[in-house]
């Protein structure tokens, strides 16, 4: 099984790590058999062409799934931003302290026009189906590092339907607060990240979580273009997997269980 973090509109850097994993050929084509490939979200904002990593995943979905493999995903904050401001545009989110908007802050973290101008009804439907949590292998997917999730549930089941339910109806407020709790980061850091690392385990299940959204380099105060791989911290209980691709980090297929080097 691998697993990739925030891509962010780079694709053609994930088609080039995607072939040197062996899962893609040059162009793009599932290679890579019956092999597990996870994408924990954020495929858009802030680089050239988020909607074409969204057709290039949904694709290789099919192509997996013929070849007795499969590619699945996650939905990312990003993913988030991006259909509220298609759904609300710039209306603004009541009973805010300040100026509010789904366009405001699609704006602010890296929007592209030309994301929204190419969305179909078919990315739409395809992304408001996308779990927020996943178990596998003992492994908890997720895309955010925080423990904002359990607001939804005490469940992975419970939380995937609550976020659906948000993401298939029309409360501004509650698309607003889904954005506002996946963007929330940094659970597990500091003394306190094993306990709370382990509490969350407890709950949701596994002996591991894989997280993107927060960028290594950040995390360890270092360039983007230092790291070379993900980060385990917390007691080795959590495994950071977003390098930072869109300010310079590489793009990470990394393969579970990781083992460090």
């Amino acid at each position: 099984m691998y697993v990739v973090g925030d891509v962010h509109g780079h694709l053609s850097e994930l088609i080039r790590a995607l072939h040197v994993a062996e899962l893609c050929d040059e162009e793009g084509h599932w290679i890579g058999g019956e092999a597990e490939l996870w994408f924990l979200g954020d495929f858009v904002d802030r680089g050239p062409d988020g909607v074409g990593v969204i057709d290039l995943v949904m694709r290789l979905g099919d192509e997996a799934a013929e070849a007795g493999g499969s590619v699945s995903s996650l939905i990312g904050n990003h993913e988030v931003l991006l259909l509220g401001m298609y759904r609300f545009g710039d209306e603004q989110v009541p009973d805010s302290l300040g100026p509010r908007s789904f366009a405001r802050s699609w704006l602010l973290n890296g929007g592209l026009r030309s994301d929204q101008d190419r969305l179909t009804d078919e990315h739409v439907e395809w992304l408001t189906s996308r779990p927020v949590l996943k178990l596998r292998d003992d492994h908890l997917l997720m895309h955010s590092d925080t423990v904002a999730y359990l607001e939804w549930g005490a469940s992975i089941e419970e939380v995937n339907e609550s976020v659906r339910q948000v993401l298939k109806g029309d409360d501004l407020v509650d698309w607003w607060e889904c954005w506002r709790k996946m963007t929330t980061r940094y659970a597990f850091r500091g003394p306190q990240g094993p306990e709370i690392a382990d509490e969350l385990l407890a709950t949701l299940g596994g002996s591991k979580i894989v997280h993107g959204h927060s960028v290594i380099a950040d995390q360890l105060g270092v360039p983007p273009d230092q790291i070379d791989g993900p980060l385990v911290y917390a007691d080795d209980k959590v495994l950071a997997i977003d390098a930072g691709l869109y300010s310079g980090g590489p793009c990470l297929v990394v393969p579970l269980p990781y083992r460090e080097a």
